[in-house]
């Protein structure tokens, strides 16, 4: 799985191929959408927003509501898989 920092599987997302987009890591936090979640992390100098002390925050919350069509909330779930397999 190739998770960016907010959780969203940017292999399993249509928009990789449609858009030719390679996924926030590999963009920095500066994809076709204009997304402000990697910078959040980043700022925190955090892998990913699993690894806050906020999560989930409500700002990771709402990102994702509808925005990402093949996603709707699964991207937290995600990151807590993520986390477990960390521990």
């Amino acid at each position: 799985m190739n998770l960016s920092s907010c959780g969203i599987d940017c292999d399993a997302c249509s928009y990789k191929t449609s858009h030719n987009c390679p996924g926030c890591s590999a963009l920095r936090g500066k994809p076709f959408w204009s997304g402000n979640l990697f910078a959040c992390a980043a700022g925190k100098t955090l892998p990913h927003c699993g690894a806050c002390a906020e999560f989930p925050c409500e700002k990771l919350v709402t990102a994702h509501k509808n925005e990402n069509p093949d996603g709707n909330g699964i991207e937290v779930e995600n990151l807590r898989a993520l986390i477990a397999n960390q521990t």
